[in-house]
Order: C-alpha cells, then sequence, then structure tokens
C-alpha cells in the first residue's frame, strides 16, 4: 500500500489565517470610534469637498478612518515614515551601521528606535491636525472643533498617537502569528474597505449625470489592462544560469548540475510607491497647517494630480526602488556564496567578477522595475485628473492592492508547501516503518 502523504488541511495554516482576519477586523472597527469633540457632519462635507486633494490620499490610505476621525485617523503612515527614516540613517550613523550588521539582535534593536520614532511622528501629525481642524469649517459656516483650544489638541494627539501604536501592534502581530506581511494588509484592508463607497459614489454620479457612462467603461477597461499588466510584472524574473562544479568524494560524484539565480524584475513590489507616499504626505501635512503664502504655493504644487507632484512621485518612487533593492539584496553576498558551494555563471570568473556581473544586471532590472511601478501609480491619477472623475483612486492603491493579494497567496502557498514536505518527512515514514 503507498503511504499517505501530508493532510489536506493545515490546522496551523487556518488558525493563522483566522488571526489575521480577526487583526483586520479589529482595525475596521477601530476606524468607526470617533475622537471627542468633532462634529462629524461638517468634517465629512468639508472631506466630499476635498475628494482629489491630499486629504482624499490621507483618507484613502487610512480606511476612510480620518473622514471619520477615528482613533485611527492616522492610519500606519507614521510607522512607515519612521522606518524610512531609520533606514536612511543606518548608511549615515556608524552605531545605526553596527547594529545593521549584528543581525537578529541589533535588527531588534533598530525595531525600538522605529517605535520610539513612530510616536514622535504621530503626537507632531496628530497635533498640526487639530490645530488645522479648530479654524475648519462645514456647511452653514459650522466649526468641525465644537470647543477649540489648547485641550482638544492635547487630547486629539494623545488619542490619535495611542490609535496608531495599537496599529504598529497589530501589523507586528500579523506578521508573527499571522499569514505575514502585517503591516501591508493593513494598508491593503483601509484601501479596499473605500472600495463600496466609491462604487456606491460612482453609481451616484452616473445617475445625476456628473459622469458619463462611456467614460466609465473607458476607465473600467484601462484599470483591467493596469490589473494584468502588473500581475504580468510582479510575476517575470530574470534567469542567471549557475553551473556548479562535479566533486568527486570517493565513489561518489557530487554536484554538476545546471540551475538558475532568479531575480524579479520588481524586486522592491509595492514598497517604492507606499514610501513615496508617506514622504510626500509628511511634509505636506505640515505646509497645509500653515496660513502663509509659500504654504499655499506648496499645496497648490504638490496637491495628488499636480504636475509637480506627479513629478516629484515618479522620482521618488524610482529612488526608492533602486534603494530597497540594495538594501534587501547584496550581490556581493550571493557571489560569496555561490563560490562557497562551487557554483559559478559560465564565462564569468567567480568572486568579484560575479558579483560585479549580478550587480549590472540587477541595476538593469530595477531600472524597469521602478519605471514600472511609477508609470503604474501616476499615469492613472494622470488620467483621473483629465476626465475629472469626483473620486480618488489611482494606480497607487491599484497596485497596492494587487501586489499584497499576491503576495499574501505566496504565503498561503508557502505555509502549505511546509506542511506537505512535514507530512512526507514524519508521517510517511513512520508508517513505512510500521508495515
Amino acid at each position: 500500500m503507498r503511504p499517505s502523504t501530508a493532510p489536506q488541511t493545515s490546522p496551523e495554516l487556518r488558525n493563522r489565517i483566522l488571526f489575521t482576519l480577526g487583526m483586520l477586523a479589529v482595525y475596521r472597527l477601530g476606524c468607526f470610534i470617533p475622537t471627542p469633540g468633532v462634529n462629524a457632519d461638517a468634517l465629512a462635507d468639508f472631506f466630499n469637498r476635498t475628494s482629489g486633494t491630499l486629504f482624499g490620499m490621507f483618507n484613502l490610505f487610512s480606511g476612510g478612518a480620518l473622514k471619520r476621525f477615528s482613533i485611527f485617523a492616522l492610519g500606519i503612515m507614521p510607522y512607515i515614515s519612521a522606518s524610512i527614516i531609520l533606514q536612511l540613517l543606518t548608511y549615515a550613523v556608524p552605531y545605526l551601521e553596527e547594529l545593521k550588521k549584528e543581525g537578529q539582535i541589533g535588527q531588534k534593536k533598530i525595531t525600538q528606535y522605529t517605535r520610539y520614532l513612530t510616536v514622535g511622528l504621530s503626537l507632531i501629525q496628530s497635533f498640526a491636525i487639530a490645530t488645522a481642524l479648530e479654524s475648519t469649517q462645514g456647511p452653514g459656516g459650522a466649526l468641525v472643533v465644537a470647543q477649540p483650544g489648547i485641550g482638544f489638541r492635547l487630547m486629539t494627539a494623545l488619542t490619535l498617537t495611542t490609535g496608531t501604536s495599537f496599529l504598529m501592534w497589530v501589523g507586528e502581530q500579523m506578521t508573527e502569528r499571522g499569514i505575514g506581511n502585517g503591516i501591508s494588509l493593513i494598508i491593503y484592508a483601509g484601501i479596499v474597505a473605500v472600495l463600496p463607497g466609491t462604487i456606491s459614489n460612482t453609481v451616484e454620479f452616473i445617475r445625476t449625470g456628473e459622469l458619463q457612462l462611456f467614460t466609465l467603461i473607458l476607465l473600467l477597461a484601462f484599470m483591467l489592462a493596469v490589473t494584468a499588466a502588473i500581475v504580468y510584472m510582479e510575476t517575470s524574473f530574470r534567469k542567471i544560469p549557475i553551473q556548479y562544479a562535479k566533486r568527486v568524494s570517493g565513489r561518489k560524484v557530487y554536484g554538476g548540475q545546471s540551475t538558475h539565480l532568479p531575480i524579479k524584475i520588481n524586486t522592491a513590489g509595492v514598497i517604492p510607491p507606499i514610501f513615496a507616499s508617506s514622504l510626500l504626505m509628511f511634509p505636506l501635512t505640515i505646509t497645509n497647517f500653515m496660513d502663509t503664502e509659500l504654504s499655499g504655493v506648496v499645496q497648490q504644487w504638490f496637491s495628488p494630480g499636480a504636475a509637480v507632484y506627479n513629478v516629484v512621485y515618479f522620482l521618488l518612487i524610482l529612488g526608492f526602488a533602486y534603494f530597497y533593492t540594495a538594501v534587501t539584496f547584496n550581490p556581493v553576498d550571493v557571489a560569496d556564496n555561490l563560490k562557497r558551494w562551487g557554483g559559478y555563471v559560465p564565462g564569468i570568473r567567480p568572486g568579484r567578477p560575479t558579483a560585479d556581473y549580478i550587480e549590472r544586471i540587477l541595476n538593469r532590472l530595477t531600472l524597469i522595475g521602478g519605471l514600472y511601478v511609477a508609470i503604474v501609480c501616476v499615469l492613472p491619477a494622470i488620467l483621473v485628473a483629465e476626465f475629472n472623475v469626483p473620486f480618488y483612486f489611482g494606480g497607487t492603491g491599484l497596485l497596492i492592492v494587487v501586489g499584497v493579494a499576491m503576495d499574501t497567496m505566496q504565503q498561503v502557498e508557502t505555509h502549505l508547501i511546509s506542511q506537505r514536505y512535514e507530512g512526507l518527512t514524519t508521517g510517511g515514514r513512520i508508517r513505512g516503518r510500521r508495515r
């Protein structure tokens, strides 16, 4: 009789999925808990009038929490900004560079510093938002804040900072005890949660004649084409041929096989647009709350859809693609590992020449992947602005949704494969011995 293989169901994977769904449910529940002292109707009207601006993008990444001014209004963006700052400082501060080389222990220390910086950034952003809301008016001149003052500012700063800190903990728990990618899944859930309201508004715009049906069909067709392009590019990679030398030990021959080293075209994934969006949001938040002529010019230039904003956004995505690829993929380490195990690239000498060869290929692939991500993120925003669509859902959100969904499916597949191998190496052998 044939020994049975791994079980069809994986209790560990099921528990991880349920834990992830539970954490996402907690996140969505918190998005509906309002911060005290705010006129919800006046604030909703203000965001309806600014849906295509910086506030619309803020609201998109927070899953509608900013429009409701809930305890999760800041979302997870302060944590992402802190991560960017710490990763940049790693190359400028020798102490942080030494911590990075210490492995897991040093990474825990850097993570701790990231948490502290997240709290600091959250305090600054929440205090600035509270100050701006005190002078914001809704329909009929009604103030958004019923009782403005230092008390409201301090309470808002404490509430929003606590909410962001809790989301940071939720993301870390989802990464460790869930199916992984906790921070990305929070952003994914926030973007997807806005879609039902967007669809409802679109139907209303068609009914009132503000949006033509033919225009909507063209936009949907374009979105499907972009989605297909994202799936194709995210699953594409370059194969570098690897040959392992034969080694003879007694009567046995080891190695000698041919394989390849796969390098994805978009090695950085969805990290560059997230980093670029977060980096643009933070300074714009500060200037948006300053009543000066310079701040007005900055807001006009850097509003989503503006020409200057699109150019800077494009360049930031391209720069972060190179930066994140350099952080996560080291050609020197890959070449050293190949040399240690007797592998080499045909026609290339082992060691430093192999590292240079891999680095040249990686730079070219990063350029292609960075341009693809930048075009996907910027081009739909331009088309939306040209068609005058009264809601904001550009390529950034679409890229994040598709990319995170594909990464999550890969995580699930990895868990299934690991469980299958455990079944083959434990259950099958034990039963075979019994027979």
